[in-house]
């Protein structure tokens, strides 16, 4: 009798907890959905990118008393690779998700080749970008349609020529199924290094107007960093992109470098008229010489 009546007793001492997990559980829940829904953009499609994105005195915030961007300028033209560097926290970021529209400005606007994003239908304008961020969310199924995720119809050729330019189609051929080999949850059964040119790769299989690099190589080791920053390098070649770097020595190259400093823009030129200019730039890269390897820093800036 005893032991009959233990399982029970212990359900219901057991019960208060159990409720209120689920009331927490029920409060996350409706939070979530209480959310306001993403805008709907207007009608117009945006079917290329012609001459460039401008901001326009854009600023922006998370709560009423934390600004994080204040009347930010900045235009990026076509075929240009704008480097966006600064203190953490500065807001960067931020300024790419805005670009990419997943947030709207708090006033101020952006606009794409004269017209203001927020006229256009907002998925032909995300679909303009290719973004690769620190962390790519990869999925239990195979490389292939890892790479190919989102796509209607896309054939092997075009995967195959898209990891090739990111670097990855050596060690997906490697694999014991190749294209086919499942990578598990997350890309589990890859290294950072694979994960982030699978991801590239996943970028460039749709042929992007606009590339958006944030922090694609900031978590990642020396020898899989210069995998993934040598596919960078390769695709940045002709196109527009966006690139938000913490290791300085992986932008200087870029036509144009800027500096976002307490959610301003501190700074803009290249490397060299910014290391001229003895500011806020100069200090980052001197700063960050004192932790990188020389060989590291020489290897990758330009001639």
């Amino acid at each position: 009798l005893l032991f009959a009546i233990m399982q029970p007793i212990t359900a219901i001492i057991s019960l208060p907890t159990n409720i209120q997990r689920g009331m927490v559980a029920a409060e996350r829940v409706m939070e979530l959905l209480d959310q306001p829904t993403e805008p709907a953009g207007g009608t117009a499609t945006a079917a290329r990118l012609q001459n460039g994105i401008a901001l326009h005195d854009v600023s922006f915030r998370y709560r009423p008393d934390a600004p994080v961007l204040q009347g930010v300028n900045l235009t990026i033209r076509r075929g240009e690779t704008v480097a966006l560097v600064g203190p953490s926290g500065g807001g960067k970021s931020t300024l790419a998700d805005l670009v990419a529209r997943f947030y709207d400005p708090e006033s101020g606007s952006i606009t794409l080749d004269g017209t203001d994003i927020r006229q256009l239908d907002v998925g032909s304008y995300r679909r303009l970008f290719g973004m690769v961020t620190q962390e790519s969310l990869l999925f239990n199924d195979t490389a292939f349609n890892n790479i190919a995720y989102g796509l209607a119809r896309v054939d092997q050729a075009a995967v195959e020529a898209a990891a090739r330019a990111a670097n990855a189609h050596q060690f997906i051929a490697a694999m014991p199924n190749g294209y086919q080999t499942v990578i598990g949850d997350r890309g589990v059964l890859l290294s950072g290094g694979q994960r982030q040119r699978l991801a590239i790769a996943r970028a460039l299989v749709r042929d992007p107007e606009i590339l958006l690099f944030d922090e694609a190589t900031s978590a990642l080791d020396n020898e899989s960093e210069k995998l993934v920053q040598e596919a960078i390098n390769r695709l940045l070649t002709n196109r527009t992109a966006i690139v938000i770097a913490h290791r300085l020595s992986t932008i200087r190259a870029a036509h144009k470098i800027v500096v976002i400093d307490k959610g301003r823009v501190a700074e803009e030129g290249t490397h060299e008229e910014l290391m001229a200019h003895n500011g806020v730039y100069r200090k980052l890269v001197e700063l960050g010489e004192q932790h990188d390897p020389p060989e590291k820093i020489s290897g990758i800036a330009p001639p």
